[in-house]
């Protein structure tokens, strides 16, 4: 099987077929890391706040992987591939892991808010990109996902905040 078999038929062009895909899959591998990176401090959090802190971020990496397939078969409707292996994630990723053995709590949340931050800009880049091309079925996706990780951070900065009512 050569690559012109898994090219499924769409009109928005040579170009878009080429480009969407391309920016898709980066954004998947962004989204694959920021999942993994939330899990990883979802099972290494501690402190006096655990319980809490501890839920919000499973409840967030569950948001997180639902966009996976999403946008994965996306990218394959419109014409393209997805990503294959950890590797075309390792390759592809802009969020950074982070192997550290201890981080603190507060740290843990200000890391994932900017992570967040990061791949809520990246979603605006591919939206832009989309919408040269005509790409309305992708922005629509897009803009729900914006909505939702532009919550996570909301959540994010108030659960990090200090301040009287902590």
């Amino acid at each position: 099987m050569n690559r012109a078999e898994l090219q499924s038929p769409t009109d928005l062009g040579t170009n878009a077929n080429r480009d969407i895909p391309a920016a898709l899959r980066a954004l998947l591998a962004d989204i694959f890391a920021l999942y993994l990176k939330t899990k990883n401090f979802h099972w290494h959090m501690s402190g006096s706040h655990f319980r809490d802190y501890h839920l919000m971020l499973d409840e967030q990496a569950d948001q997180i992987f639902a966009m996976t397939d999403e946008v994965a078969e996306r990218a394959r409707k419109i014409g393209g591939t997805a990503l294959r292996s950890i590797g075309h994630i390792a390759r592809e990723q802009r969020i950074l892991d982070n192997d550290a053995d201890y981080v603190d709590p507060q740290d843990m949340l200000a890391e994932l808010r900017s992570d967040n931050q990061q791949l809520t800009r990246e979603m605006r880049r591919v939206h832009e990109l989309c919408d040269e091309y005509g790409d309305v079925a992708t922005v629509s996706l897009l803009e729900n996902w914006i909505d939702e990780a532009e919550r996570r951070v909301w959540f994010l900065y108030e659960t990090g905040r200090s301040g009287p009512n902590s």
